[in-house]
């Protein structure tokens, strides 16, 4: 299994963003999957997941601003991010479970496949 991330970039504070990750070589739609990111210095923290269901879980400072959404027939998934502050630059990483039917979850070692990480920098 392949996860790619894409539409990272440079952005201001205030702006939104749009992340998206594409899966191969495994159809994913009965997996959990995930964001996580990374600043520099900083270690890696979870963001956002959603489940077979639609169901999704949020950390306490992407609830609001962020949106996490799938689609099953692209095997894909996606994190709107809105007002974005500086804090919020960091590589942004893709990740899913490999087993199904499993809830969201937020821990980093539950999750199988990753992608490489995009890189998401807000500038003020």
């Amino acid at each position: 299994v392949q996860l790619a991330e894409s539409g990272g970039g440079l952005v201001q504070t205030g702006d939104s963003l749009l992340v998206s990750c594409t899966a191969s070589g495994r159809t994913l739609g009965r997996n959990a999957m995930a964001w996580f990111r990374q600043a520099p210095g900083k270690e890696r923290e979870f963001v956002a997941a959603i489940d077979w269901n639609g169901r999704t879980l949020y950390s306490d400072s992407a609830k609001g601003r962020f949106t996490i959404s799938r689609d099953v027939a692209k095997n894909a998934q996606y994190l709107q991010m809105n007002s974005l502050q500086s804090e919020d630059t960091a590589i942004y990483y893709c990740a899913a479970v490999a087993a199904i039917y499993l809830n969201p979850r937020e821990q980093a070692n539950t999750y199988d496949y990753w992608g490489p990480g995009i890189q998401v920098t807000v500038s003020s």
